[in-house]
Formats: structure tokens, sequence, C-alpha cells
């Protein structure tokens, strides 16, 4: 069984980029395995209504409408798709997953950026790509 993370965020234009890359794997229905997994970014503001850390308002429970959107394309196309939420960093989280699975891939949507952007602003897509002890990869959407 060859197994793939699905790191999925709130855009679903790209998440189902993933999907569709995922189950266009050759024999997807009978060897591929998806994890699609959704991390709640880890925040701590302060302002005049007092302290909101992240941790006080996250639910494991509460995925986004594009992390069902995604498990059903690949159960539609014959791929076993499971689901988790994490909380923290995003690109920690991720890496933490892929190597907990045991992932043999990953595979992530991605949006295309100039160069200065990339370098202005960095990039969950980047990060994981440079840091993943497995393949990765980025489908663009424009």
């Amino acid at each position: 069984m060859y197994r793939v993370l699905i790191p999925v965020g709130d855009d679903t234009e790209r998440s189902m980029a993933a999907a569709d890359a995922v189950s266009d794997l050759p024999n997807a229905d009978e060897a591929v395995e998806a994890v699609v997994v959704n991390v709640f970014e880890e925040f701590d503001v302060t302002g005049e209504g007092g302290q909101v850390d992240s941790e006080d308002v996250w639910d494991e429970a509460n995925f986004p409408e594009s992390v069902h959107a995604v498990v059903e394309r690949l159960e539609s196309a014959g791929v076993t798709a499971s689901k988790r939420r994490e909380h923290g960093e995003v690109t920690e989280e991720i890496l933490a997953v892929a190597d907990e699975i045991d992932a043999d891939g990953i595979v992530m949507g991605g949006r295309k950026r100039s160069p200065t952007g990339k370098a202005l602003f960095g990039s969950t897509t980047q990060s994981v790509m440079l840091s993943a002890d497995c393949p990765v990869t980025v489908v663009l959407v424009e």
C-alpha cells in the first residue's frame, strides 16, 4: 500500500487539485491510502478583551469543508481515505504526521507565486518541500 499525506487548508480549489492528483496515481483505487490532515494554526492574541489562545478555541472534530470535500472526492475515486486534525505550527505538524504515518509521499496544492512573493512571505509548501523526508508533489493552481 502506498501511503500519501494530503495537507488541506481552507482553499478548496487547491485541496481538490491535490485530491485529483492522488486519485490519478496508478492503481489508486487498489494501492493508495490517503491521510488528509488539517492543521489549526497555533496563535496567542492579547487585546482589550483579554487573552485568547488557540488552544482555547480549537476543536479537533471541527474540520473545514475543504477536508470533507477532499475525502469525498478520494472515496468516490475508490481511494481509501481518512482524516485528522492537528493543532500547532503548520509545517511542523504536517511533517510530524508524515513521519508518524510513515508516508511514502506528500501531495499538496499550491498557488503560483512570483519569486519575490516567495522570498517576502514564505510558504508552508516551500517549507514542507525543503524539510520532508519523503517525496513532495505540489499541484499548482492559478
